[in-house]
């Protein structure tokens, strides 16, 4: 890593950001997403009920519903069609991680059980870029999810961080205050 103060500085400040925040009610129709900007890389964090994508808050029971699961994650999976970086940072998606207790998926959050009736799904979406901080915005395609209605952004630049709330049918992120 060529410049690890720049990366400490986007960490601590998205953590102390974060620990600003207050805790987030599972509420239906609305997600997460922190987005963190460092000089080569940006990172964005979905929390989302597991119903705004999928219909539902359990393991499917039905062929049609393991179906709505598949096509849910191939998109999700497909990060870099799901979220366009500016091309002026020049991003290659590098990996993405998902989590969900109720499809066993990755390392759930303990507080997503089947118990509560309330699943969720977690994603990490990594991309490498040759200039992150060049990039303006982001197009987001989540809400190509019907259910999905309302997202509540946090990022965290180098610049600076702040919060935004994105509803239906805006999909651009600005990465500016």
């Amino acid at each position: 890593m060529k410049n690890p103060t720049s990366l400490t500085l986007a960490v601590l400040l998205l953590a102390s950001f974060l620990a600003q925040a207050a805790p987030h009610a599972h509420s239906h129709g609305e997600g997460k997403l922190d987005i963190s900007v460092e000089p080569k890389r940006i990172t964005i964090q979905l929390e989302s009920p597991l119903d705004n994508f999928v219909g539902f808050e359990r393991a499917p029971r039905t062929d049609r519903e393991r179906q709505q699961v598949e096509a849910a994650l191939a998109k999700l999976k497909a990060a870099d069609l799901l979220f366009k970086i500016d091309p002026a940072a020049q991003c290659q998606l590098s990996g993405v991680e998902l989590a969900s207790a109720a499809l066993k998926l990755g390392k759930a959050n303990s507080e997503d059980t089947q118990d509560t009736g309330h699943a969720d799904i977690d994603g990490t979406f990594d991309f490498a870029c040759a200039d992150a901080t060049k990039a303006g915005h982001i197009e987001l395609g989540l809400f190509e999810f019907s259910r999905l209605h309302r997202l509540q952004v946090q990022v965290a630049t180098p610049k600076g961080q702040f919060k935004r709330t994105l509803k239906r049918p805006t999909n651009r992120m600005l990465l500016t205050k």
